[in-house]
């Protein structure tokens, strides 16, 4: 049985990753900060006592700022494959907390390679890198692309995807970037712009609300659905050497466009409800983003069926029905794309 760590598993991608690994037959490790209330919500569903004899799924107490605490988990744990998806990963709120960004998203990646070094474990590493590292750069973007950061959390990404690098070229770690253009889903935190979007649709149709307050309408996007991503993070794992791929649709839309698109799905006119608030401009924006992600295609066999639109559509759809049945956890009830096996 393979074995997997993951950092931020109780995040979107996290859940979702560790969904496909157990359907893969994977023993799954995640790493989860202790909190005075739970903070599992997104993985509960695949959560068994580990009492029971068939639990394949383990979490353990750590975070990204304790190093000593990571040499240990690795060293106990024995993994195959490491995923470190855990980070402070708000764009906006970077800018509040640069410092506590840069601890968390920059550093822990190199805490998290230099215990994969200094442990011994044979795995193979993934670092979730991200296409706010392009910054000011004319899309479309690719592997290729300068980086250019506008913001805190764009700079600690660099960090990481310099760090993974650096222990691929020096020690031979078999370390791989995935440059992953923004990929959302019904899992994605309240106060990011599409589901904070999505849920003010559904609370609006419901007659909860009249209004939502956003900031930049204008900023481009190349937005994708999360479970197709997770996909294409394991499979990079799976490829016969380490290398660094960007993940995207190769299309975008402008916030305004996500918006308009969730507001007619439900059937409302989204120029009545959408009010403008400056405090969410962020002091330095990222005018556009379109990834090429045809290298992925063309090497792992990934590529998205799902585009901007019909992405507001399952997460409108999902937030009308977690309204009705608020109260309870809400699981996803879209079935996922069917993939290929890997060689």
């Amino acid at each position: 049985m393979r074995r997997a760590l993951i950092t931020g598993v109780t995040g979107q991608d996290g859940s979702y990753l560790a969904e496909l690994l157990l359907g893969k037959g994977y023993e799954v490790h995640g790493l989860i900060r202790r909190a005075s209330t739970f903070n599992t919500g997104r993985i509960d569903h695949l959560y068994r006592d580990p009492h029971d004899e068939n639990a394949r799924m383990y979490l353990h107490y750590g975070d990204l700022t304790d190093g000593a605490r990571l040499i240990g988990l690795m060293r106990d744990i024995d993994p195959d494959e490491v995923y470190n998806l855990g980070a402070q990963s708000h764009v906006r709120v970077s800018f509040d907390e640069p410092e506590h960004t840069g601890n968390a998203t920059a550093l822990g990646a190199m805490r998290l390679l230099e215990a994969v070094r200094m442990s011994g474990v044979q795995c193979r590493y993934y670092q979730a890198s991200s296409s706010e590292m392009f910054g000011a750069e004319t899309p479309p973007q690719n592997e290729e692309t300068p980086f250019y950061p506008r913001s805190p959390y764009g700079v600690a990404k660099v960090y990481g995807y310099w760090a993974t690098r650096n222990y691929r070229e020096a020690y031979g770690l078999f370390a791989v970037n995935g440059i992953l253009f923004n990929h959302e889903s019904p899992r994605r935190g309240e106060t990011f712009v599409t589901r904070k979007v999505t849920r003010a649709v559904a609370r609006i149709k419901a007659g909860l609300d009249d209004h939502v307050y956003l900031g930049n309408l204008d900023a481009e996007r190349d937005w994708g659905y999360a479970p197709e991503y997770a996909e294409g993070m394991w499979r990079m794992l799976q490829a016969d050497e380490p290398d660094d791929f960007v993940l995207a649709t190769g299309s975008s839309m402008t916030v305004r466009d996500f918006v308009e698109a969730s507001f007619r799905h439900a059937g409302l006119d989204w120029q009545e409800h959408v009010r403008f608030d400056e405090r969410y401009l962020r002091p330095s924006e990222v005018d556009a983003l379109r990834g090429d992600a045809s290298k992925a295609e063309k090497v792992l066999g990934w590529k998205t069926t799902v585009d901007g639109a019909r992405l507001a559509q399952i997460m409108v759809d999902a937030d009308i029905e977690a309204l009705e049945h608020e109260g309870r956890p809400w699981i996803d009830r879209v079935s996922l794309p069917e993939w290929p096996a890997t060689p």
